[in-house]
């Protein structure tokens, strides 16, 4: 079976964190082309206001990325979510004006998928709290998730999980069954060698994932992925199990010198390396209608 390879381009952190990263519309849609070309088919992207140098989750700032850069590569293109850390999660229709681009970029037809991430963390690096500096709290209550799914069922997008913690996935497996219609989502397992959630990339942890992902939703489709991490030692044993690769500079260790189009070579040389090819779009969405 021919191995999904994912470029996320970006993610939150602003170029403070991680120097390389794509601002701009035109910078966005120029390295999700040239990813796409080097072999990701599924390009992931958080947009941002190109002067305050800020994420944006401006519906409009996502179209015209996702028209950029499938005007050019024929790829699977999705966005983010705006991050939550505090009580206006819990809001009056907090989880409507969460996923309200998900839903108008939807409305255009523009979303295969869509991240749904089905828990909460508290998010520190193990740097910062072996110092005693308290970290963010990543908040993703029930009807968050809920409202994620509801629309994944109507618009027919698949739910895009970030596994974080072992949590996350019986949650997300068993909301997902709940909601009718709802497409069976993808499970993208969350490692760090940087922040406390979850595990660090080892083929334990991997192992550990997939029983109970066996358990819980037997035969979903999984990738590798994480935040301020290396993944490439953990490829090879995801690859013997069936696994895919997601790259890029949203979960880079911070400062790295690789762009994203050399981190996606680097996952093409790994999947080479290991007798497979990287996969076409055409090719995955097969895979999920099958």
């Amino acid at each position: 079976m021919p191995v999904w390879i994912e470029a996320a381009l970006n993610g939150p952190w602003s170029r403070a964190r991680q120097p390389r990263i794509p601002i701009s519309v035109d910078e966005i849609v120029a390295d999700g082309v040239a990813c796409a070309r080097a072999g990701a088919a599924v390009i992931h992207l958080h947009a941002y206001d190109p002067v305050s140098g800020v994420q944006n989750d401006d519906p409009h700032a996502y179209a015209a990325i996702i028209e950029g850069i499938r005007a050019k590569e024929d790829v699977i293109v999705y966005p983010t979510i705006p991050f939550l850390q505090s009580a206006a999660a819990f809001a009056p229709n907090a989880a409507a004006a969460r996923f309200s681009a998900v839903e108008a970029l939807a409305q255009r037809g523009l979303l295969e998928w869509a991240v749904v991430d089905p828990g909460s963390i508290n998010l520190a690096s193990l740097t910062a709290a072996a110092a005693g500096q308290a970290g963010a709290v990543y908040l993703n209550p029930d009807e968050h998730i809920l409202r994620g799914l509801a629309l994944a069922a109507r618009y027919r997008f698949v739910p895009s999980y970030a596994i974080y913690e072992p949590g996350f996935l019986r949650l997300g497996a068993a909301l997902s069954r709940g909601v009718q219609g709802c497409p069976p989502p993808i499970y993208r397992f969350m490692f760090s060698d940087t922040f406390s959630f979850g595990f660090a990339p080892r083929d334990y942890a991997l192992d550990a994932y997939l029983a109970l992902l066996n358990d819980t939703a037997p035969g979903a489709p999984w990738m590798i992925a994480g935040l301020g991490v290396d993944i490439r030692p953990l490829v090879p044993h995801a690859l013997a199990r069936g696994g895919h690769i997601r790259v890029g500079l949203e979960d880079a260790p911070f400062g790295t010198e690789l762009s994203n189009i050399a981190w996606v070579e680097e996952a093409v040389s790994l999947v080479s390396a290991a007798g497979e090819r990287p996969a076409t779009a055409a090719e995955i969405r097969q895979q999920l209608r099958a």
